[in-house]
């Protein structure tokens, strides 16, 4: 799996599972967000990740590379990409004020330009309410070595 796809792919970690909601702690319109954003990377939903990725977002993937947010937009939205239903080991979930901090551990796996893929990652998604709603600003993820 080429590195890029890797980036695509560990953003979806934002919940228990893609199909799952988040813990009850979370605010209702920041549960509402990432179960959107999961949805929108799963169905490669273009619009959608533009609407909830915050203008300056950076991802730095676990192939050490940084991407803004048209790239990450790009990767996760090719053409033989395509991620399948996962769930998080160890979540993360803090709210510091505006900015929330929801993460873990998973086992990303799927198909990307014809070849499977699997890759275990651990992640932190770095969420902001800016203008009223819920963004992501930041992703941080590291391979998680075998064994």
């Amino acid at each position: 799996m080429r590195p890029s796809a890797i980036a695509a792919a560990l953003s979806l970690l934002l919940g228990t599972s893609a199909s799952a909601a988040w813990g009850a702690g979370l605010p209702a319109d920041l549960a509402q967000a990432a179960k959107a954003y999961d949805q929108a990377q799963i169905q490669s939903d273009k619009g959608a990740l533009e609407r909830l990725l915050a203008p300056d977002y950076r991802l730095f993937n676990s192939g050490g590379q940084v991407q803004d947010k048209a790239s990450f937009i790009a990767d996760s939205t090719a053409p033989g990409f395509h991620m399948a239903p996962f769930h998080v080991d160890e979540p993360l979930e803090r709210i510091l004020g505006d900015t929330a901090l929801l993460g873990g551990v998973a086992t990303l796996s799927g198909v990307d330009a014809g070849k499977p893929f699997s890759v275990r990652l651990r992640f932190v998604d770095v969420w902001a309410r800016r203008d009223g709603r819920w963004v992501v600003v930041f992703t941080q993820a590291t391979r998680v070595p075998a064994g």
